[in-house]
């Protein structure tokens, strides 16, 4: 147990979940119902028990072993944290990846980090009452200062921009629009600690089987990732439905109401980059939660501060490939300069959290 390695492996995982969505920008003549169901089929069902199945033992007798309301619980908080996955990807094209990332991990931060601790009466004892639980809290205090540097920052940035600019780095931009989906999907996406808070008896029963440490949450994953699949799935099938979009999956072009001239019809998807791309960012997103699971089970008894730095990991990422698109290039140089003190409070507070659970 090493929670520096931890804080390591949370970095990874905050790697991968702020890449994920870079690989569907590549995506062409698919709707985005098509791109988000096809990524998360591998997101939510075949990533998770591949690499449960490869990385545990006996996975399908750690599962049927579990307690029937074990499973409940961790399929239900997936399910609710399904809703912010969803929601997610819609701030992504509202917001962008800078502001949006801000805004919604900075409340799932807040809340996937301590509603466990205290529904289990650990706050007080754990938290405030060790010297080490004080310093996990100084640096849940830095992260949040951070998000909300980074979310001011992305405020003044997009508030000085004409409508033009906006479009061109963010082509649905819809900032209230946005905010209000990115307030929802904060709240539910700290859903997920919830489910892996609920699913302890399955990692004990995995590391029982012979599992190792390492990789004992990962049969958690499994349940608690097919619960966000149906919530996905769901409306993602209703879309396809209103949109009549299905055919896009073998290269057919969005249905038209009405005739239209051939030329302006849309042309075929390349189905084999969509299918990669879709593969790729799909197996991404995974594998932030895959990471994740390792990271947490380096942290030791204050292992639901992994939420906190999961998410720093995210935004100080998600920041960086903001920049790299380009989403920042008309930001006057102090609103720049704020965003990097915000990524620095982000880092500085990874830090602290792991040295907290170091001492712990």
């Amino acid at each position: 147990m090493n929670p520096l390695v931890g804080v390591l492996y949370h970095w990874l995982g905050g790697f991968a979940s702020a890449t994920f969505y870079v690989p569907y920008r590549g995506i062409r003549q698919w709707s985005w119902e098509i791109f988000w169901l096809t990524g998360g089929i591998f997101s939510w069902l075949l990533a998770p028990w591949l690499f449960a199945s490869v990385m545990t033992q006996d996975l399908l007798g750690v599962l049927a072993a579990t307690p029937d309301r074990t499973v409940m619980l961790c399929v239900l908080f997936g399910l609710l944290w399904g809703f912010g996955g969803l929601t997610y990807g819609l701030t992504m094209r509202y917001l962008g990846l800078s502001l949006g990332m801000a805004v919604v991990l900075g409340l799932s931060t807040v809340f996937g980090t301590l509603i466990p601790p205290i529904v289990e009466g650990d706050f007080a004892s754990t938290l405030l009452g060790t010297a080490s639980g004080r310093i996990v809290l100084l640096g849940l205090c830095v992260t949040l200062a951070g998000i909300i540097t980074v979310a001011v920052a992305g405020a003044r940035k997009d508030a000085a921009l004409s409508t033009e600019q906006k479009a061109a780095a963010i082509a649905e931009f819809d900032y209230r629009k946005g905010l209000a989906v990115a307030i929802f999907s904060g709240i539910m996406s700290s859903c997920f600690a919830f489910g892996l808070a609920a699913g302890e008896p399955v990692r004990d029963l995995s590391a029982a089987a012979g599992t190792g440490a390492l990789w004992a949450g990962l049969p958690v994953l499994c349940l608690v990732m097919f619960g966000g699949l149906v919530t996905n799935a769901i409306w993602c099938a209703h879309l396809i439905r209103k949109n009549r979009s299905a055919g896009q999956w073998l290269g057919k072009p969005a249905a038209y109401g009405g005739a239209a001239p051939a030329a302006t019809l849309p042309r075929r998807a390349p189905l084999l980059r969509n299918y990669l791309l879709a593969a790729l960012g799909g197996t991404l997103w995974y594998f932030q939660f895959f990471f994740y699971s390792m990271g947490e089970s380096q942290m030791g008894r204050l292992g639901f501060s992994s939420w906190t730095l999961h998410m720093a990991s995210i935004i100080i990422f998600g920041t960086l490939w903001g920049f790299a698109f380009r989403e920042w290039k008309d930001a006057a140089p102090r609103v720049r300069a704020m965003v990097w003190s915000g990524v620095g409070l982000l880092v500085l507070a990874t830090v602290i959290i792991g040295y907290g659970n170091s001492i712990a």
